[in-house]
């Protein structure tokens, strides 16, 4: 059985973007931290990172910030990039401030660029992130594209052949399953994420998307509940549904 990790309360919260290891004795000496209903004095004590540390310690009478290993599933707005070092609105914003304090780093797993919607992970597990997106998972993506001209009735054969090849590269790309929803609507369904791939495959038939919005990726699919810009915490159950 493996030992269970244990941490300092000062430590954790300071890792969890609370405050700096120097503010969490303040918080404490003011009364805002309280472990199993009762005021912490000491911020020095270890505490097992167990599943149920969230509802036992509580911050502002507030349960715990879910512990290192979160992932998080967002519906991604149109608007809003993935990355940290780009200006302009991120997704990072639509997430409670302290948690951009958090450390590790919350990174988003893939990105959809700043016109792209829909289903967006977000965590602090590196080994879990590169498990996701690693070439050799050939991890499904599905997408929604609105076109701005009507289907011909060739790009199924065509994404499906395995031999097409997007505008400046060698290789050519994986098959990909496609379905026609209406004359100006169809699901992609690719097991890559070469640069703005979805855009370009519809380009190389001579259309172009107007829309585009991602609706699973593996076996995960975006809650019809969650309305862009909301988020939710993934159960350990939900994460392992993006590799069923």
């Amino acid at each position: 059985m493996s030992k269970i990790p244990t941490a300092r309360i000062d430590k954790l919260l300071s890792s969890l973007g609370y405050g700096s290891r120097s503010d969490v004795p303040l918080m404490a000496k003011m009364g805002r931290i309280f472990l199993d209903g009762k005021p912490v004095r000491d911020v020095s004590q270890r505490l097992q990172l167990t599943d149920d540390l969230s509802s036992r310690l509580s911050i502002d009478r507030q349960p715990l910030d879910p512990l290192m290993g979160m992932v998080i599933l967002m519906h991604k707005p149109v608007g809003v990039t993935c990355s940290h070092k780009e200006s302009g609105a991120l997704v990072y914003d639509l997430l409670p401030d302290r948690w951009g304090r958090r450390t590790p780093a919350l990174s988003s797993i893939g990105r959809l660029d700043k016109d792209t919607s829909g289903l967006l992970l977000i965590t602090d597990d590196g080994p879990l992130l590169h498990r996701i997106i690693s070439p050799k998972r050939h991890i499904k993506k599905t997408y929604l594209a609105t076109l701005d001209r009507p289907l011909n009735g060739t790009e199924i054969d065509i994404f499906a052949s395995g031999t097409m090849m997007l505008n400046g590269e060698t290789k050519p790309l994986a098959p990909a399953e496609l379905k026609i929803v209406s004359s100006h609507q169809a699901l992609l369904t690719i097991t890559e994420g070469r640069y703005h791939q979805v855009r370009r495959m519809f380009a190389a038939t001579g259309n172009h998307v107007t829309q585009l919005h991602r609706t699973t990726l593996g076996g995960l699919a975006l809650p019809d509940t969650l309305a862009p810009g909301e988020w939710t915490v993934l159960s350990p159950g939900d994460i392992n549904l993006i590799f069923a």
